[in-house]
C-alpha cells in the first residue's frame, strides 16, 4: 500500500530563491560579508548576486506564517560559484553568502518553532567543476584518484574553453555541470549521506532537480528507503515536467512539481490573455481551452495517479523555472486570481513562488527571479485575496483531502466539488467576461451547500422531477466557493 506524509496533504508551500527574498546582516564573528553584489533593485541578471540570505529569511518568518504558509521550498543553499546554486561546490556546507551552517541551524529552528516545515533542493544528478572531486580530475587529469566519479570520454578535459570539446558527460552539454557516474558505488553512497546528514540537521523533505536523468535502476528506491529510514514523514518530491507515472509507483517520490496542474489551468482561465511568447520547455498553456476541455484534462490527471499520491503532488503556477504567470497573462489580475484559486482548491499542496502574493512581475529567467519587493509597492487586493484563499484551505478540510468531482462543465464555466465525510464544498469558475445563469443536475452531492464564502454571486437549490438542481448566477471572469 502506498504511503505518504500526511503533513504535506494540509500543507501550503512558499517557494523561496535565497539570493532574492531577503537580507540580513550577521553579527556572528566568522560571518563572511561578500563585498560586491548587483543593486537590490536592478533587473536581475544570470551572474550577478543580490545578497539575499537565510538570517533576512528569518526576519520575515512572521510575514509567511502570517499568510497561512506552513512549509516552505528552498532552491539550492548548498556552497556554489552561482547565485542559484545548482552548481554544487560543496553539500556539506551551506554557502557563506546565505550566512553559513549557523545561519541554517538557526533557520531551521525558528521555522519549526512557528510549525514551519523545511524542505531542500537536492541537485544529485550533476556537480560543478569546482566540487572537489571534480576539480582534482582538472588539477590532475589522468592521474586523478576520481575518475570514476564522473565519465571522462577523452583527454584533455576542457572545463572552460569552449572552443574544445569538454570531454565529459555533462548536464545538457553544459560544462559547468559535470554529471556524477550515478553507476559508481562511491558515488550512489555519498549522495545517500548527504540526503540521510541533513534529514538529521532537521530537515523536513527533498526536492529532486532532474531526478529523470539518474537511470541508474534501483537508485531512487534505495534514496527513498534511506530517507524514510531516517524520518518516515520526510517529503520526497521530484522535478517532473510531464507524465511522473515511473517515478510515482508508492518506490520513489511522493509526488513531482505538478506542471501537469499549471498547463491546462492557466491555459483555461488565462485564455486569450495568455502570451504564446512565454511557453516554454514542456510547460504550453497555450492556445486556450475551454471549461469543457479543462474538466476532461483534470480528470485524466486525477486519473493518472495513486489518490494517496494526488494528495502529496506539489501545484504551482510559476517558479524559478518559468515565467511569473502574472507576466504571462499581461497582468491580468482576474486570470491570476482564478487560477490562484483553482490552485488552493485543487488536492495536493499549493506552492506559492515568493512575491506571487503582492503581484510581483518577471518574464523569463532570470527576470522571474526579481527580489522581493518592498511593501509601498504591494499589490493589496492580490495580497487579500491569497490569505482569504489559503485561509479557507485551512478552515474546509474537504478542500485538502476530500475527494474531487466535478459538477458541470461548458464553455467558461467549471463547477466542482470537494467531499470529505459530511463536508461539501463546491467551488465555481466563471472564465468568461459575461454573467452566467446556469442550471444543471447535481447527482453528486447529498447536502445541498449554500453558503457563498468566497467571491461573489446567487444560488438557488431547485426539487424537480429530473432531479436536484443547482441554479447558479456568477458574474463574468469571476469565481466562488460554496459551503
Amino acid at each position: 500500500m502506498i504511503k505518504t506524509p500526511d503533513w504535506v496533504k494540509n500543507a501550503v508551500f512558499y517557494q523561496i530563491f535565497p539570493d532574492r527574498f531577503a537580507r540580513s546582516e550577521s553579527t556572528i564573528k566568522g560571518q563572511w560579508q561578500a563585498s560586491t553584489y548587483e543593486g537590490w533593485d536592478a533587473t536581475p541578471t544570470y551572474q550577478g548576486y543580490k545578497g539575499g540570505n537565510l538570517w533576512g529569511i528569518i526576519d520575515k518568518l512572521d510575514y509567511i506564517k502570517d499568510l497561512g504558509v506552513n512549509a516552505i521550498y528552498f532552491t539550492p543553499i548548498f556552497q556554489s560559484a552561482s547565485n542559484h546554486r545548482y552548481h554544487t561546490h560543496d553539500y556539506y556546507q551551506v554557502d557563506p553568502m546565505l550566512g553559513g551552517n549557523v545561519a541554517f541551524d538557526a533557520l531551521i529552528k525558528a521555522a519549526h518553532e512557528q510549525e514551519i516545515k523545511v524542505v531542500l533542493d537536492g541537485v544529485f544528478n550533476h556537480a560543478s567543476r569546482g566540487f572537489f572531486f571534480f576539480n582534482d580530475i582538472l588539477e590532475n587529469g589522468p592521474n586523478s584518484p576520481w575518475l570514476d566519479w564522473f565519465t571522462v570520454h577523452d583527454w584533455p578535459v576542457s572545463a572552460y574553453d569552449g572552443s574544445k570539446p569538454a570531454n565529459y558527460q555533462s548536464w545538457i552539454g553544459d560544462r559547468a555541470l559535470p554529471e556524477f557516474n550515478h553507476d559508481n558505488p562511491q558515488v550512489k553512497e555519498y549522495i545517500m549521506q548527504i540526503a540521510e546528514y541533513w534529514l538529521h540537521k532537521g530537515i523536513d523533505g527533498w526536492r529532486l532537480d532532474v531526478p529523470n536523468e539518474v537511470d541508474t535502476p534501483g537508485f531512487w528506491q534505495e534514496f527513498r528507503d534511506r530517507v524514510k529510514a531516517v524520518n518516515p514523514e520526510a517529503y520526497i518530491v521530484g522535478e517532473i515536467w510531464g507524465d511522473a507515472t515511473l517515478w510515482l509507483d508508492g518506490t520513489q517520490f511522493d509526488g513531482v512539481m505538478n506542471y501537469r496542474f499549471t498547463e491546462p489551468t492557466i491555459a483555461f482561465v488565462g485564455g486569450e490573455n495568455y502570451d504564446p511568447q512565454y511557453c516554454q520547455h514542456e510547460l504550453r498553456p497555450y492556445p486556450p481551452i475551454s471549461g469543457t476541455e479543462y474538466a476532461i484534462r483534470i480528470d485524466a490527471l486525477l486519473k493518472l495517479y495513486d489518490w494517496e499520491i494526488q494528495q502529496t503532488q506539489l501545484n504551482l503556477l510559476d517558479s524559478h523555472d518559468t515565467p511569473r504567470m502574472l507576466t504571462t497573462v499581461r497582468e491580468d489580475k482576474s486570470s491570476f486570481m482564478l487560477s490562484t484559486l483553482l490552485l488552493m482548491t485543487f488536492p495536493g499542496a499549493p506552492s506559492i513562488f515568493y512575491g506571487d502574493e503582492v503581484g510581483l512581475t518577471g518574464g523569463k529567467d532570470p527576470d522571474c527571479r526579481r527580489v522581493f519587493p518592498e511593501p509601498e509597492t504591494w499589490d493589496v487586493e492580490i495580497l487579500k485575496g491569497y490569505k482569504e484563499l489559503i485561509a479557507l484551505r485551512h478552515q474546509y478540510a474537504a478542500l485538502r483531502t476530500g475527494t474531487y468531482k466535478t459538477l458541470y462543465a461548458d464553455q467558461y464555466l467549471y463547477v466542482f466539488a470537494r467531499i470529505l465525510d459530511e463536508q461539501e464544498v463546491i467551488v465555481v469558475v466563471n472564465a468568461g467576461n459575461e454573467q452566467t445563469d446556469t442550471v444543471f443536475v447535481v447527482t453528486e452531492l447529498k447536502s445541498q451547500p449554500e453558503d457563498l464564502v468566497y467571491g461573489s454571486g446567487r444560488l438557488n437549490w431547485q426539487n424537480t422531477p429530473e432531479g436536484k438542481k443547482l441554479e447558479l448566477i456568477i458574474p463574468g471572469r469571476s469565481g466562488a466557493i460554496i459551503n
